[in-house]
């Protein structure tokens, strides 16, 4: 049995993971890791003194997760990260974290495989059209943006070409912001905050005479947990560092 450890284990994604590792046949929930609620230890530290953890599963705050993270990796504890929000330079430096101490990290901007599928289908994409931007839609309740997914997506497509903002006007915004955020090979990302919305994201692709619009919706927390637990359990296996789930999905 896999032991995990859930931190955040009180949010609204920290209570479905901790169901989803219940109701597997190869887990053990061996610790709720949350600063409130009863049954719970306060943070990570206080749970490696109390029981044994083979991967520790972090769905928390951005303000938090990079210091979560580098305790768990100085400590011998494999962290699979579905909190977004961090930078370039902090993924990085727990890459070398990983490799360093030869513990597992896995970092997935988003766990639902429909939107790791619309994100290689956006890559395909990228190859045959000129111009691109994203536009990302979540709760109001979600604090970083953009967010991971969209994030992931411009990288991704970035490796196919340096800018998607071809014959593009020199551009004045009357409004600032108005435009978006300008990201990875000039890919202008917009997001959208509003309740009624829990998750979704749309890619529209441009070229002369048309445009290609590729858009995924997450209706349901539930549509995460598969894509969590396959990487709890790869990291069980691994003590490599991954980020992104198209990684390990065949």
């Amino acid at each position: 049995m896999i032991k995990v450890a859930v931190c955040g284990a009180n949010g609204k994604m920290g209570k479905e993971v901790c169901n989803a590792v219940l109701n597997s046949n190869d887990m053990e929930l061996c610790a709720k890791i949350d600063l409130f609620g009863e049954d719970t230890f306060k943070n990570i530290e206080q749970a490696k003194n109390s029981t044994q953890i083979d991967v520790l599963i972090d769905f928390t705050q951005p303000a938090s997760i990079y210091e979560n993270a580098k305790y768990c990796l100085n400590n011998n504890i494999k962290i699979v990260i579905g909190t977004t929000g961090l930078k370039d330079e902090q993924i990085a430096e727990l890459k070398e974290l990983a490799q360093k101490n030869n513990t597992g990290c896995f970092i997935a901007p988003n766990f639902s495989t429909g939107a790791v599928l619309m994100m290689k289908f956006a890559q395909i994409a990228a190859k045959y059209f000129s111009n691109a931007e994203i536009i990302e839609f979540h709760h109001n309740q979600k604090k970083d943006a953009p967010s991971g997914t969209a994030i992931k997506t411009a990288q991704m497509m970035s490796n196919e070409k340096d800018t998607f903002k071809e014959g593009n006007c020199p551009e004045t915004e009357t409004i600032t912001g108005a435009r978006g955020g300008s990201s990875y090979s000039d890919i202008q990302i917009h997001s959208v905050r509003m309740p009624g919305f829990m998750a979704s994201q749309e890619v529209i692709c441009g070229a002369n005479g048309q445009t290609l619009t590729i858009r995924h919706d997450s209706h349901d927390r539930k549509c995460y947990m598969d894509g969590v637990l396959l990487a709890t359990r790869y990291l069980y296996q691994n003590n490599n560092f991954t980020y992104g789930l198209d990684k390990i999905m065949e």
